[in-house]
């Protein structure tokens, strides 16, 4: 144990610990997280539009007439669909407060004007279904601006800032006097920088438009977007991905933190294509997303540990597991891990390496196998809080099937299946430490 402890804190922990500080990584994580509220607000309108229940449908029909349906839907665009404009300013604000000496909200600024720089101010448009198509100048394409655009966003958040920080150290600004409003003299320092910002996109994009891509969010996606999509929007690259993740945990680092800033814009571009294909009735073209993540895979939080705390409370002969498991328990129920991961602990844990590695996995596939044949209701794209209690999420989740609850159910009963043998070990070793030191106390009072 302790040389194969040793050989993680030489050869692994400064590797993960790198990639858990890196600046940008933290920023890209922190920027797209800015989305989650309003795309939290909009899955409330959406679920009350598709509300599966046939009389609240008359009964709004009734009130509002019959285009109830698509007004309600108006929040759902105003959150889902400005995604990519949403991360291109929280990113680089997130990274500007990382540095300390740049203006966070300068930075953001910034940025989003950087990225709708990239953006052609064009599309096509029909204005009948079936007719020829027209080319309209002067609009942004909302496609753009959503999740086909996230990635683009992101580097240009990451390009933008780092150019303003190399102009800013180099003191190339404009100075005012004193006296002058902070705010006015903010508004001047970033004139050079912006200047400079703005010259490079605009470089690129001159460069890109001269190019067979014919555009940056072209290029992007063929050269990052499609890579990413077969990693993160694959069987294989789910399982590497909470393989990552519980090793990462089990070293004491927030595994979730480090590998899903890689992957979730990739989960975040799949959710909202399933949400356009599932308000227009079609097939939902992916399964991999946040949603399918955080409320299949991890039922009590990462490593699926809510079985291990249900077990803590009801079986365990250990006084300290069954007290932990009535502290950890209501934590595990809205999908919070930290207390047992913690408490147990799990981390640097040989008796429960294997549950902690393994469960997720098996999960994946199970999940993966009854949504690919049809048994399953795949996530439609709306945004639940990861907090949302096991059964209720997996109904709300793919808009209103059973089948999501029913699988939830099959995922917690075979974390159980596994988690129980070790679990058992555990609680017996628990037990006789305290079984031990109570005959030391007693040996002690009667030596007294």
């Amino acid at each position: 144990m302790s040389s194969r402890q040793s050989f993680i804190e030489r050869n692994v922990l400064p590797v993960a610990l790198k990639i858990a500080g890196q600046k940008h990584l933290l920023s890209v994580r922190d920027g797209i997280i800015l989305n989650m509220p309003f795309m939290l607000i909009g899955s409330f309108f959406l679920i009350f539009a598709y509300l599966p229940v046939p009389a609240w449908g008359h009964l709004m029909a009734d009130l509002f007439g019959s285009g109830w349906q698509n007004k309600l839907l108006y929040p759902v665009k105003a959150t889902y669909d400005i995604m990519a404009l949403i991360s291109s300013f929280g990113i680089a604000y997130r990274l500007a407060e990382k540095y300390r000496n740049l203006d966070p909200l300068t930075s953001g600024a910034m940025s989003l004007v950087a990225f709708v720089m990239t953006i052609p101010q064009h599309t096509l448009f029909a204005p009948v279904a079936g007719a020829p198509a027209s080319l309209v100048t002067g609009v942004l394409p909302i496609a753009m601006v959503g999740s086909q655009g996230l990635f683009v966003a992101i580097l240009i958040a990451i390009l933008s800032t780092e150019i303003y920080r190399f102009i800013h150290n180099r003191n190339l600004v404009i100075a005012m006097p004193e006296g002058v409003p902070p705010a006015v003299a903010k508004s001047f320092l970033a004139l050079i920088p912006g200047f400079c910002v703005l010259a490079m996109v605009l470089l690129i994009r001159l460069a890109v438009e001269a190019s067979p891509f014919g555009d940056v969010n072209s290029l992007v996606s063929t050269v990052i977007g499609i890579p990413m999509h077969h990693i993160g929007g694959t069987l294989p690259g789910m399982i590497l991905s909470v393989l990552l993740i519980g090793i990462l945990w089990t070293l004491g680092l927030h595994g979730d933190a480090i590998v899903l800033v890689f992957i979730q814009p990739v989960w975040l571009s799949n959710m909202s294509e399933n949400l356009e294909a599932f308000q227009h009735n079609l097939p939902i073209p992916h399964i991999f997303t946040q949603q399918f993540y955080d409320l299949w895979i991890a039922p009590g939080g990462t490593g699926a540990l809510l079985g291990l705390a249900i077990f803590m409370i009801v079986r365990s002969r250990s006084r300290q597991l069954k007290q932990l498991g009535k502290i950890a328990g209501p934590a595990a129920l809205f999908n919070i891990s930290e207390p047992l991961v913690f408490g147990l602990p799990l981390v640097l844990n040989p008796y429960f390496f294997v549950p902690f590695i393994i469960t997720p996995v098996l999960l994946v596939i199970i999940s993966w196998l009854a949504m690919s044949t049809g048994l399953v209701a795949p996530p439609a794209g709306i945004a639940l809080p990861f907090t949302t209690p096991i059964f209720i999420s997996g109904y709300l989740a793919t808009g209103g099937h059973i089948s999501g609850t029913v699988l939830q159910i099959v995922n917690l009963s075979v974390s159980m299946v596994i988690y129980y043998p070790f679990f058992r070990v555990w609680d017996q070793l628990k037990l006789r430490e305290e079984q031990n030191t109570a005959e030391l106390l007693a040996d002690n009072l009667v030596a007294k």
